[in-house]
């Protein structure tokens, strides 16, 4: 297992220490990565994505997706067996139907607009919605008044 020492970049860059905390933490969590449930990220316009979540067995109600500060966690508890239904004998499991955490660190300004259950998958639709005055705007270059003398011409 390969680790690295951020300490340089935060020698030596000023401003980036979000950065290199979401390096740091990518770096840890590739050893835990248990790879359940498997997901898709997409990309379905220039400011629009979409994570796909394999989570055949789930119900809504055992579906939980919740986005505090720029985090975004999806998690699956699986309701305990009715004591009243009758007991499964399987020859064969092979679907997992284990509880489940998996989490999404999210850019600035990626708001959650969407999410759909439908055959088994879990779809979050994610954009990308920057403030006003974070979006590129044309300035209007006026033509200005002349000067004569040290005085303004008159209009």
């Amino acid at each position: 297992m390969r680790t690295y020492d951020f300490s340089p970049l935060y020698r030596s860059a000023v401003g980036f220490d979000r950065l290199a905390n979401l390096l740091e933490s990518a770096s840890r969590a590739t050893g835990q990565d248990t790879g359940y449930p498997p997901y898709n990220i997409e990309t379905t316009g220039e400011n629009a994505y979409r994570i796909e979540i394999a989570v055949a067995g789930f119900t809504t109600d055992e579906l939980n997706i919740e986005v505090k500060e720029n985090l975004l966690t999806v998690t699956g508890r699986k309701t305990a067996n009715d004591d009243a239904a009758p007991q499964k004998t399987y020859l064969h499991r092979g679907l997992a139907e284990r509880d489940f955490e998996r989490r999404f660190q999210l850019a600035d300004y990626v708001v959650v607009t969407d999410a759909n259950l439908v055959n088994g998958l879990l779809s979050i639709s994610l954009k990308r919605e920057l403030p006003e005055a974070l979006k590129p705007r044309r300035i209007e270059i006026g033509a200005g008044s002349t000067l004569i003398e040290g005085k303004a011409e008159a209009a």
